[in-house]
């Protein structure tokens, strides 16, 4: 959440990633435009915790491919697999699938959602990790390595489980391909990296979806202070593509690209947002493709009860 750059740096972290940070691997983050949109005064349920099967954990004798798994049903929600073995398997068809330019929406989204599943059980179970990073091709191996990372960076923010549900509403993310030329255009006009443009959008607002104030009272998708946005938008505050270029044009006056660790602090003062976010843009980077797996992540948001999933449509009531 950039600040105003003349006022110097406001040391407290956003509500809006505290919140994220808490289940950014826990099977957290926002709903897929394919799934169904239940009407915004259904209940939400509570998403029950991981519990391992008595299947063995120990590794297969041979790699899992995607052709070892079952074709997916699209038209149910994603589940992550619940031993270590057919975790492997499953991750292993996600990772592949993403990557693969023939599958599109509304099947990629889906599948991006399962990717995060598929990350949250290996956080809950990190006994398994082994065994389902060495079912993987090495790139992809790194890939989610980086993700998982950046995940703890992000859990390292975590405050207090939130009494209530946010005054949000979620809607759907733009596009893949629209929101990456917004991301272009910026690094185009500013030299911005485009990965880390969609890192920042990922980690903010889980590519647009959320619309609503942190508690500090940073709007749009990019999170943007009604003061730095006078400062560095032009346009609407909550459209993608103004929100995208204002945080291009943020960075650059706090010294990107030469200084992308200076220039991501700037934007929010904690080392570990900006680890994060390092790491995020570096996936993305080695694979540009990994950029279809993280627009299919959910919202999901911390309650005593457990994670809620917040689907497109939701609005707190």
């Amino acid at each position: 959440m950039p600040r105003q750059l003349s006022f110097g740096l406001d040391t407290r972290v956003s509500a809006l990633v505290v919140r994220l940070a808490c289940v950014a691997l826990a099977g957290a983050l926002v709903a897929c435009s394919s799934a169904a949109v239940p009407a915004p005064s259904v209940r939400l349920t509570p998403i029950p915790p991981a519990v391992p099967t008595a299947t063995t954990t120990t590794a297969p004798s041979d790699s899992p491919t995607p052709s070892a798994t079952p074709a997916p049903n699209y038209t149910e929600l994603p589940a992550a697999a619940n031993d270590a073995a057919a975790l492997a398997t499953q991750l292993s068809m996600v990772e592949a699938a993403l990557r693969d330019p023939k599958v599109t929406d509304p099947e990629l989204g889906w599948l991006g959602h399962l990717q995060q599943l598929d990350y949250g059980r290996l956080q809950d179970f990190p006994e398994w990790k082994e065994t389902v990073l060495g079912a993987l091709p090495e790139k992809t191996r790194a890939a989610v390595n980086g993700s998982l990372e950046a995940g703890k960076q992000l859990r390292l923010l975590s405050g207090p489980v939130p009494k209530s549900l946010p005054d949000w509403k979620i809607v759907a993310a733009a596009p893949i391909d629209e929101l990456l030329g917004f991301y272009k255009e910026a690094e185009a006009e500013f030299g911005i990296p485009w990965y880390y443009l969609a890192s920042i959008h990922l980690v903010e607002t889980r590519m647009g979806r959320i619309r609503g104030l942190s508690s500090a009272g940073a709007q749009g998708p990019m999170q943007f202070m009604p003061a730095t946005w006078a400062s560095y938008g032009t346009g609407d505050i909550n459209n993608d593509h103004d929100s995208i270029l204002a945080a291009a044009r943020y960075l650059k006056a706090a010294g990107a690209p030469d200084n992308m660790q200076k220039a991501l602090f700037a934007y929010n003062h904690s080392q570990a947002y900006v680890n994060a976010l390092v790491l995020y843009a570096q996936v993305m980077k080695d694979d540009p493709a990994g950029y279809r797996g993280y627009h299919g992540w959910q919202v999901y948001y911390p309650t005593e009860d457990g994670s809620m999933r917040l689907p497109v449509g939701w609005i707190k009531e």
